[in-house]
């Protein structure tokens, strides 16, 4: 079998609705059936470092892209078109406000307590809010 049918049938694994599309939510459930645990913060963080056309979801082309690993140069550009989604005012950081309006804006209903525990989960140095650099060891 060759590497883009092997492709297929992993991606129809994940795209449970069979639309073409990896959503967050469909990423989380298979993630989770296979043992795993994936926050939804977290599930929505990488479909949104992976989703090269802003539809919100990952497409057949977005996951061979990332399967196949890609230059280390576009994972930094697709990591930091991310992180810009997620912070406020191009503040440089990702604050629990502007990561609850960016969960919500994909469904999401989260605290801002909710946020601070995720975010604190990744802060490396403490400042309550994520940089770019706590960002990008968060999403690899």
């Amino acid at each position: 079998m060759d590497k883009l049918r092997q492709y297929e049938r992993v991606f129809k694994q994940f795209d449970e609705n069979g639309d073409g599309k990896i959503s967050a939510w469909e990423l989380q459930q298979c993630v989770e059936a296979m043992g795993e645990e994936l926050s939804a913060a977290d599930a929505a963080a990488t479909v949104t470092a992976m989703d090269a056309d802003g539809d919100g979801m990952v497409g057949f082309d977005d996951f061979v892209r990332f399967v196949e690993g890609g230059k280390e140069e576009e994972k930094e550009n697709d990591l930091k078109e991310a992180f810009k989604m997620y912070e406020m005012e191009e503040s440089g950081c990702i604050t629990p406000r502007s990561l609850k309006m960016m969960l919500s804006r994909l469904g999401e209903s989260t605290s801002i307590d909710e946020c601070e525990v995720m975010i604190a989960r990744f802060d490396l140095d403490g400042d309550g809010v994520l940089t770019f650099d706590e960002f990008k060891v968060m999403m690899l």
